[in-house]
Formats: structure tokens, sequence, C-alpha cells
């Protein structure tokens, strides 16, 4: 091959060469730049014919090979890759260079024509393709598909460059009009920021940010809330699990029918005579559940009437197939995302006081001690007298003679379920304020006042007899039953919370079964729950069965169709309940960024071998204490804590010990 023109391909380009010396199993080849190469003879891919005079001045023969790939590209710009594909697109068989260089020059072809013939052909690689050194065309198909592939790459590469350079210039906050795909770059953010590694184009998403010179990706959301995508502080789970706030158009046009629709209190007991209140806290909107009281010697008459939503929300509609998907409302530090739109769930079906509503009512009678003599559920219509705040009722408790009663009965039924092994736990409520300069504190909120013990005790006492009725007359439902605590602990010296987090950690998980079994927390025989068919959709079922057998003799579920309620429902509960405690641990996080350095109480739950596991009380947060050699801490021992670092998005809390308390 001496002083013949080597062509091969190095990195996609052809290189047009001369070979200075063979040496069999390597060539020495002479290229444009003036640089000696070493190429194996199997990378050869175009050998000329003739050969010159290497012995020539090296000027000489960078001048012959300059002007040889001047000519070899001027023949390339000659070659129609497209045309010659049409002549022979339908023959199904190799061609070899030398028969597609005549049928592209339609002459006797030289080096410089095959070389061009190659050189269009290779570069072009649309309409055909290398086989064993010859060339194939491509089937139609084949060309149609490869040109949506150049379209979507060409178009990947514009969203690459354009969509770098505005997030560039919005991160350092330049003006910068947006691209004409800002939806989709947006889109691509927010997947970075919902699903990390797991969004669908996270490589591409990547090298965006990395091409615009941010290597976090975390930065993303930043840029969303620069953008005004996101609120700073947006709740991602609500996002990332697709729950929604607003109805559909048929959702809410059903449910104005039926808010508006008229109403027949036919077959109903009419109990508008008795002093109905509703005892809830001050931003309650939807009321479903109130209370009445009267004497009568050595007995009491108290009812319990619950917001009838089964005879409003019918199985098999609209609304039903909607409140089955949401499965409860959702209440969150800032607003809530009702299981019923407002129409219904804060009007026609609320306990509104003034207003004759649609009830299932339990009307018992028990004698001074709190024994049950004997009860009965119900449908009535009832009329609220007023609609009562916790607060009001904590302080009017002792003037009131119905309120002190209903007070001094719930003490007894309270009594009686801790004689039966329950487990009252009542646990603060953890209350976030916002003030107008932005920051926020954080309170917490007994729930062991009268107030809010009269509400929870009643509505154990008709969840109760709600089961026992049903288990007495063989109806099936969905019962919840709660196995004995693996442990018992009691009060002490360590205070309330610690025994209280030391506690529930020992309860059996509650369970939703269609078969009747103690729930030993709360201390009885049979419990379900259907005193919130506003908020509830198990609690709705419920009713429903209950409903039904009182007025028509038999449920309206069979216990298989119960179990298929149970099996859809329980998922979305859990998922609910990880977004509300989610958000709670976000408020008390950024709470604790707010206040970095500052001390807080501490209570030691447990010691691990590299850790404390601590609580902080006025937050009810569970969170890490790294141990040291320096120190040494007890379960039930109180210090205080600093907060180094505190995270709410990426959910990180750092904590160190800042001494004794």
């Amino acid at each position: 091959m001496l002083g013949k023109f080597v062509e091969y391909i190095d990195q996609g380009d052809f290189i047009c060469t001369i070979c200075l010396q063979d040496k069999g199993t390597k060539l020495h080849l002479l290229t444009l730049s003036n640089r000696e190469v070493n190429l194996s003879p199997k990378r050869a891919l175009l050998v000329s014919g003739g050969s010159l005079d290497t012995d020539k001045s090296r000027e000489e023969l960078l001048d012959r090979l300059r002007r040889t790939e001047e000519n070899r590209e001027r023949f390339k710009g000659l070659v129609n890759v497209r045309e010659l594909w049409e002549l022979i697109k339908d023959e199904k068989e190799q061609f070899d260079y030398r028969y597609l260089a005549q049928l592209s020059f339609g002459q006797e072809v030289t080096d410089e024509h095959l070389s061009g013939l190659v050189r269009a052909l290779f570069e072009d690689r649309l309409y055909f393709r290398m086989k064993d050194g010859h060339f194939v065309p491509n089937p139609e198909e084949r060309v149609e598909q490869i040109i949506r592939q150049r379209e979507e790459e060409a178009r990947r590469e514009e969203r690459l460059t354009k969509g770098a350079l505005w997030l560039k210039d919005l991160k350092d906050g330049k003006p910068h009009d947006p691209p004409s795909f800002k939806e989709e770059i947006v889109r691509l953010l927010m997947d970075l920021v919902l699903y990390d590694t797991e969004a669908p184009e996270f490589k591409f998403g990547k090298e965006l940010l990395a091409q615009a010179g941010i290597g976090d990706l975390k930065q993303a959301r930043a840029l969303l809330v620069k953008m005004g995508v996101w609120d700073e502080d947006e709740n991602l789970d609500l996002i990332r699990m697709r729950i929604t706030a607003s109805f559909s158009e048929a959702t809410l046009a059903e449910s104005a029918r039926l808010a508006t629709a008229a109403k027949s209190f036919d077959g109903r007991e009419d109990l508008t005579h008795l002093s109905v209140l509703t005892i809830d806290g001050p931003y309650t909107r939807d009321f479903d559940d109130g209370l009445s009281l009267e004497f009568d010697g050595e007995s009491l008459h108290l009812g319990i009437h619950i917001a009838d939503v089964a005879g409003a929300i019918l199985p098999g509609t609209g609304l039903d197939a909607e409140a089955s998907a949401r499965a409860s409302s959702l209440y969150l530090t800032r607003g809530r995302i009702p299981m019923l739109p407002e129409t219904l769930s804060e009007e026609a079906l609320s306990l509104k006081a003034g207003l004759d509503r649609e009830a299932v009512s339990l009307l018992a009678r028990v004698d001074l001690q709190g024994r049950l003599l004997e009860y009965r559920f119900v449908p009535s219509v009832v009329r609220v007298r007023e609609n009562l705040a916790y607060e009001h009722v904590d302080s009017a408790i002792d003037q009131d003679e119905t309120l002190k009663a209903l007070w001094a009965i719930v003490q007894k039924f309270r009594e009686r379920r801790s004689e039966q092994g329950a487990v009252n736990i009542s646990m603060p409520e953890l209350v976030v304020k916002f003030h107008s300069d932005g920051s926020l504190s954080l309170m917490l909120v007994p729930q062991n006042t009268p107030s809010r013990l009269i509400v929870a005790e009643l509505m154990i006492f008709y969840n109760w007899l709600a089961a026992s009725f049903c288990m007495d007359h063989q109806i099936p439902l969905l019962f919840r039953t709660q196995a004995q605590p693996s442990e018992r602990f009691t009060v002490d010296d360590h205070g309330y919370l610690f025994y209280a987090f030391r506690q529930r950690r020992k309860l059996n998980p509650l369970r939703i079964e269609t078969k009747p079994k103690p729930h030993s927390v709360c201390g009885l025989n049979a419990y379900t729950q259907c005193t919130s068919p506003i908020r509830r959709y198990l609690d709705l079922v419920v009713q429903r069965q209950i409903k039904s057998y009182i007025t028509e003799g038999k449920g309206l579920y069979d216990e298989k169709g119960l179990k298929a309620i149970r099996l859809a429902t329980e998922p979305v509960l859990k998922q609910l309940e990880r977004v509300r405690r989610n958000r709670t641990r976000y408020w008390v996080l950024k709470f604790l960024k707010e206040n970095r350095h500052k001390r807080f109480d501490a209570i030691v739950m447990n010691e691990q071998r590299n850790r404390y596991e601590i609580l902080l009380p006025d937050f009810l947060l569970l969170a890490d204490l790294k141990r040291r050699d320096d120190f040494s801490l007890f379960p039930g021992q109180s210090l205080l804590v600093e907060v180094k670092r505190a995270d709410p998005w990426d959910d990180v809390l750092e904590l160190a010990y800042a001494g004794q308390k």
C-alpha cells in the first residue's frame, strides 16, 4: 500500500491519508494535519488504485493530500442520496461502492467518485446502511423512523439549549422570556422534585440543569418557586398522590340537585322538640353530630343525632363514587379537602342551627350512674338549637344544667370503660399559627377538656351501641377491633407524654373486620365507627347498613360487599394519614429552622447503640440525638437540645445536646 491514499473513519469523521510505510500488520500514514499515525489494515475503508512517490518532499505530499481531500469532498456534495435510494429501495440486495457510484455519477468512476459516494452515504445514514463492506437501502418504514428520531433529537437539543439558557438566567435573576416549550420544562422540573431518579426524563432533566450551571437537583424546587408555579410551602404530597380539593362539574351538579331537592320527612320520627346542640372547633363548618339530654327523675334521656348522609348519597351514584375514591375529608393546617362538595357537607347535610335536618338518632335512657337501661336507633328530623364551640362549653359548663349533666354522665361512661381495660390516651393537638410577618408559632391544645371529652365519649357510646345492635341482630358490619396491648404502663414521675408515647407503641394495630371482636383500647366488647358520615366514607357505609336494617329489615350490604369496600378504602386512608402526618412534621421542622441554635426541652425515650431517641414535648416530635462519650442519658430523663440544622423540604433535623434541664 506504499504511496496509496488510504481512508478510514475515526470518531465519525473520514480521514484521508497517504501511506508512508506498509509494515504488514500496520500501516504508517501521513494525515492532513502533518501527523503520522499507525493503522491496522483492517480499518482501511478505501484504498486508491494509484500510488504516489513517497520520496517527494513533505510539503508536496501534503499539498497533494489536501487537493485530493478537497476533490473528494466536492464529489460528496454532488451525490443525491435520496434519488439514489429511490432508484434501488425496492431491491432487496446489497450494493458495492462502485455500482452505486456509477448510478450516481453516470460515468467511469475514479477513486474520488468512490470516496465521494461512500462519504455521502455514510454521513447521511438515513437511506442506506453498511453491511459487510456493502451498502443496503433502508426500507421506507425504517427511513420514516429515522426521520422521526432525528426530529425528536433536534427538538431535544433545542429544549436542552434554550431551556438551559432560560433556567440559568432565571437562577441568576436576569430577565429572559421563557421558551415556547416552557410548560414542558416546568413539568420536567416538577417530576424531578416529586420523583427524583424515578422521574420519566430524569437523565435529560439532570443534563438540562447541569447545562444551566445547576449541579444540585434540589434546586429544581427553588426554580419552580421563583416561577410562581409553586408556593414556598407547597404540599408536594398532594401533588405526588394526585389529591385534589376540586370536584368535577358533574359531581358539583349532582350535589346542587340534592341540595335543592324538596325534602320529605315521611317515615321519620319528629325530634324537633328536643333541644339539640353541637360542640365543635371554632372553625368547623360541617356539623355531623348533635346532642340532646332530657331529665326524667332517676334517669336521663340521651340523644345522639348523626346527620343522615346515607339518605342523600345513594350507592352507585356519581357522588358515592367520588366519596369512595376520596375515602375521607383531609384536614390540614392550611385548609381542608372535603370528601363531599361544600353544598352538601357544609349546607344541606350539615346540622346547622335553626334548620330542620335529617338524622339517624340514637335515643338512649341511662340511670344517673351511667348504666344503660334501653336504647333504639331511629331515622329522625332534628333542629339544632345552637352550634357551640369547645371553649364556650368549657366556660359555661358550671352554669348550664344540660352541659353539666352531660359532663357528669360521660365521666361515668369513661370510668366504666377504664374498669373494662380501656387505654385512655389523650394527646394534645399541635396547632400551627401563621403571623402577618411570615413567621409561625406552634402551640399544644389539650384534648382532655370537658367539652372535648363530652363529644369523644358520646361518639364512642353511639359507635358501641351501633356495633352491639348489628352484632345482636346478626347484621354484617365493618367492626373495628383491637387486641390487648402487648404491655401496659402507668403515668410516673417522667410525665404524661412520656407515658403516652411509650404506651402507644405497645398498642396492637387497629383492624377493620366483618366479624365482631373486642376493642380493647376502648374497653368494649364490640365497636364500629359511623358518627362522621359527612367526613368518612366507611362511616357512611356503616350508617347505610344500620339505617337499611331499621327501615327495611335487612342490611344493604352482604359480608363480601363490605370486605370489598374495606379493601378499596383502607389504602387510601393510609395515604391520607401519611399526608397529614408529613405535613404536620413539615411545619414543625420549618419552625425549628426559623429557630436554629435555640434550646428546647427534650425527653429521652430510648437508648440505642449510636444514638438516643428523644421526644420534643413542645412539638410532639420524635427525633434522634447522637451519643457522645462525655455524657450518658437514660429513658425518661429530661434535657435540653439545640437545633443545629432543620430543613422541612428534605425532612432533615440535626440536634445537639445542650445540657441537663
